[in-house]
Formats: structure tokens, C-alpha cells, sequence
């Protein structure tokens, strides 16, 4: 198993309304996830919900996480609005067995490149585990340009990014450029629908929402796609197309904790403000997702 290759796979975390982890459910998340064949579970992403726990609960998913997870690593978010915060949630994430950190600069003062330096330095020295830059501008207000890249490729623990696809859609262009400024980084790609291009590009991995209910066929999507078989990653792609579809319409969070809802994999609902999706709408979330299970 590898950490920044391959297929990461995000699960939703569920919680009660008050933010408690419910563990069975969590438990029997992970399990599957590592049933499906991913290379790697990201636990407590932006799907995961993981600005909605507290610290304790946050520790108690990592926790119930790596047990449940074997020999598969777990790369654990630790975004905090503080840094001193996220550094307790990394030596937290350390002490309960994580195999890695992502990190993200959560801030609700839009940040400068040197303020996300040194907030990488200081959760950098707080462990000695590996860390994935979490490049999520959509939700942090901030994007990592190559060249801090590059800089932040510096810190001996840094060691992969995780990127959105990039606006202009050229994957290509994007991968150069972030290759040629910090070459000893491990490359991979977030938002789903961009699994198949961002591979067949040359990423080295890919961060998949879907892959946290559906590891089983992300997995095969994204072997497919790693050794340039693009006609079967075609194949594959096309019958998460419905899925990728909702995923833009009503956002990962509110579509995942539909589909484990219907599946019968837990009755957790997204942490409120977020409203679960409607009848309608969770029927076609239903729809979407028949016969990717197993």
C-alpha cells in the first residue's frame, strides 16, 4: 500500500447532531474501503467533515480509523484555524497511528504566502510524519502557487499535494508546472469527475470522494487510468458519469451522506448548517449509484 499514489479514498465521517462520531458506522466505513482495494483512506477531509469535530472527537475518528484500517495507511486532515491547534491535532493524529498529515491553511482572514509557510514549519515540526499539502482554494480562499510549492517542498516532511483541477482544464499544463517547481513532490488530484484526465496526464494519485463508498470501482478506474488505458478507464468513468453530475449539482458531502443513507450504511446526516438533500433528490442519488456498490 502507498500513501501518495494511487487511490486515496475519502469516507464521509459520521456524527450525531452534537458532532459525535458514530463508531460503528465509521468502523464499518474503513473496513469496506479496505475490502475495495484503495491504496490509501483520507480520513477527515473537507467530505469528512472535519472542521464540524471537535478535537476529541477528531482523535477518536483516527483512532477507530487505523484499527479499523490494517495494513491500508491513513492520511489524517488536520486543518485548524490556529496553528498551534493544528499542531495538537497532528501529534494527535501521530500518537493514534496515522500514517500522514494533509494539511490545510484554514483561515477566515485571507492568508499570505508567507503566513502559510511558516504555518507549515510549525505542524511540520511537530511530528516527523509525512505531510500532503491540501491545495482546496474553493473552501480556504487560498491556492498554492508552484512556487511556494516549491518552497514548501523544502520542509523534509512535506512530501505530496493534493490539487484541484485546474480552471483552465489543461491537467497537462497544471501537472508541468507544478512538477518542474517542486519535482520530489507526489502529485495528485481531487474532484472526481477529473480522475480519469488527471491520471492519464500523469498524476501519480488520485483523492476520491466516490472511492469512500465505492473504493471497489474507483479502484479499478483508477488503475486503468495510471497505466494509460484509456479505453477501460473510459469504460469505467462513464458509469460514474450520473454521479459526477450530482457531485457538481449539490456538492460531495450532501450526496455521500445520501448514498450511505440509502445504502443502509449508516442514518448520520450531514452537520448542520448543511441540510440533507430532499426526497428527489436523494432518489437520484439512489439511481446514480446502483451497481457501483462491490
Amino acid at each position: 500500500m502507498s500513501l501518495f499514489t494511487g487511490l486515496s479514498a475519502f469516507p464521509i465521517t459520521p456524527a450525531t447532531p452534537e458532532g459525535k462520531v458514530i463508531e460503528a458506522d465509521l468502523r464499518a466505513l474503513i473496513q469496506g474501503v479496505v475490502r475495495g482495494g484503495a491504496d490509501s483512506i483520507g480520513l477527515l477531509g473537507s467530505t469528512g467533515t472535519y472542521m464540524f469535530l471537535d478535537r476529541g472527537q477528531r482523535r477518536r475518528a483516527v483512532e477507530i480509523a487505523v484499527a479499523a484500517a490494517g495494513a491500508t495507511p491513513v492520511m489524517v486532515g488536520v486543518g485548524a484555524l490556529r496553528t498551534d491547534e493544528a499542531q495538537a491535532l497532528a501529534r494527535d493524529a501521530a500518537e493514534a497511528g496515522a500514517a500522514g498529515l494533509l494539511l490545510a491553511p484554514v483561515s477566515y482572514t485571507p492568508l499570505f504566502d508567507e503566513e502559510v509557510y511558516r504555518h507549515f514549519v510549525a505542524v511540520a515540526a511537530a511530528t516527523e510524519l509525512p505531510i500532503c499539502i491540501y491545495n482546496n482554494p474553493t473552501t480556504t480562499n487560498f491556492t498554492f502557487s508552484p512556487a511556494l510549492t516549491g518552497r514548501l517542498a523544502g520542509l523534509s516532511t512535506v512530501t505530496a499535494i493534493k490539487l484541484p483541477l485546474p480552471k483552465s482544464g489543461d491537467i497537462v499544463a497544471d501537472l508541468a508546472a507544478y512538477r518542474q517547481a517542486a519535482p520530489r513532490l507526489k502529485i495528485g488530484y481531487s474532484a472526481d469527475w477529473g480522475c480519469k484526465d488527471a491520471l492519464l496526464a500523469g498524476a501519480d494519485g488520485f483523492y476520491s470522494v466516490a472511492g469512500g463508498l465505492f473504493p471497489g470501482r474507483m479502484a479499478a478506474l483508477v488503475a486503468a487510468a495510471s497505466v494509460g488505458d484509456r479505453e477501460d478507464a473510459d469504460r469505467l468513468d462513464q458509469a460514474f458519469a450520473p454521479l459526477w453530475t450530482l457531485f457538481r449539482t449539490y456538492g460531495g458531502i450532501r450526496v455521500m451522506h445520501a448514498a450511505a443513507n440509502r445504502l443502509g450504511l449508516t442514518a448520520a446526516r450531514p452537520p448542520l448548517p448543511i441540510l440533507p438533500l430532499d426526497e428527489a433528490a436523494a432518489d437520484q442519488v439512489a439511481a446514480a449509484t446502483a451497481g457501483l456498490r462491490g
